[in-house]
């Protein structure tokens, strides 16, 4: 897949992600990759739902009638797997998984979207978020304590300046947070548990090491956290190697990423309820940038509506293209 040039990358691996899929397969619109961030599609389905729990097209009564390619209905935990087991395999859709997408910027030269992800850059025409509302950054296994919650963070929304703040993490996010705090005047120590960054964009690792070398920040590696304390106020933390820092913030980049600030990082904006916005083809604000299933229902939404909005979507890319778009037969179960 390196240097290969997408025609659409969909981000999510559920029944939206899936949808959007076999949909851009069946109408032959180029090349297609699926990410997803767990090690198989339909990681809800297969954790969530206990051995042979019904699988309902529909929701809460909702009567949907399915417009594209993929005619689903209701079935088991089982056979719902197996359905879209089949339907990818069957399709010529490339696929990775395992792999945490951090933002989608646009190469201004080349006018493509370039999607940042944890094993690298990858570059597309078109880009669908199709990831659930229920998305949480990942957190520490210790203990924070109540008293000092307002202090620890998982995203730069309450941070200021002058203050001392510890940034825990590795990846391309932690870097940037760390980064960005220090050009605030803030006082940034970033610790990272391994002896050396390995998931760092080129530019990311550059900055972090010029700033490092600067005495703008500070990186802390080979070390962990082993506790975290409420001391007059501030932060005490307890780093595996002994030693004992006080800290008036702490913001964790450890993998997973909240919806809202996964949507800022792409250019996507959204409303005051913090939904994204998006027109009648499920087009973000973000030009070529398309959402689709969880993230897309304004409250809760069946399989059957996340399944059409991949017909939404590949019609309208289409119809950007200038074809027409051809009438469907559907894939049945």
């Amino acid at each position: 897949m390196k240097n290969k040039i997408y025609d659409i990358v969909i981000i999510g691996g559920g029944p939206g992600g899936i949808g959007c899929a076999i949909e851009a397969s069946a109408h032959k619109i180029g090349n297609i990759l699926l990410i997803e961030k767990t090690e198989n599609h339909s990681n809800t389905i297969r954790k969530f739902y206990k051995d042979n729990k019904r699988v309902d097209k529909d929701y809460k009564g909702q009567v949907i009638t399915l417009q594209g390619n993929v005619d689903f209905f209701d079935g088991t935990k089982e056979t719902t797997l197996d359905y879209f087991n089949d339907l990818l395999d069957n399709e010529k859709i490339d696929s990775i998984f395992n792999t945490e997408v951090e933002k989608i910027t646009r190469n201004q030269e080349t006018d493509l979207l370039e999607v940042h992800t944890s094993k690298g850059l990858i570059q597309t025409k078109n880009a669908i978020v199709a990831i659930g509302k229920m998305g949480k950054p990942n957190k520490p296994d210790y203990k924070i304590p109540p008293s000092i919650k307002s202090q620890v963070g998982f995203n730069l929304d309450r941070c200021s300046s002058n203050e001392k703040i510890l940034v825990v993490g590795g990846g391309n996010s932690a870097a940037e947070y760390a980064y960005h705090l220090a050009d605030q005047n803030n006082n940034v120590t970033l610790v990272y548990r391994k002896p050396t960054f390995t998931r760092l964009n080129d530019l990311n690792e550059e900055l972090l090491n010029k700033y490092n070398g600067e005495e703008k920040l500070r990186l802390r590696m080979n070390t962990d956290i082993e506790s975290l304390e409420n001391e007059e106020g501030k932060v005490k933390v307890l780093f595996t190697d002994g030693f004992t820092v006080l800290y008036d913030r702490i913001i964790y980049a450890i993998g997973g990423t909240t919806p809202i600030d996964f949507l800022k990082a792409c250019g996507i904006e959204v409303d005051e309820d913090l939904k994204p916005i998006f027109d009648k083809h499920q087009e973000t604000t973000a030009k070529d940038i398309y959402v689709a299933g969880d993230i897309a229902f304004a409250s809760g939404g069946s399989i059957a509506i996340a399944l059409n909005h991949g017909y939404h979507i590949v019609n309208n890319i289409l119809r950007k293209r200038g074809e027409i778009f051809s009438f469907t037969e559907n894939f049945s179960k």
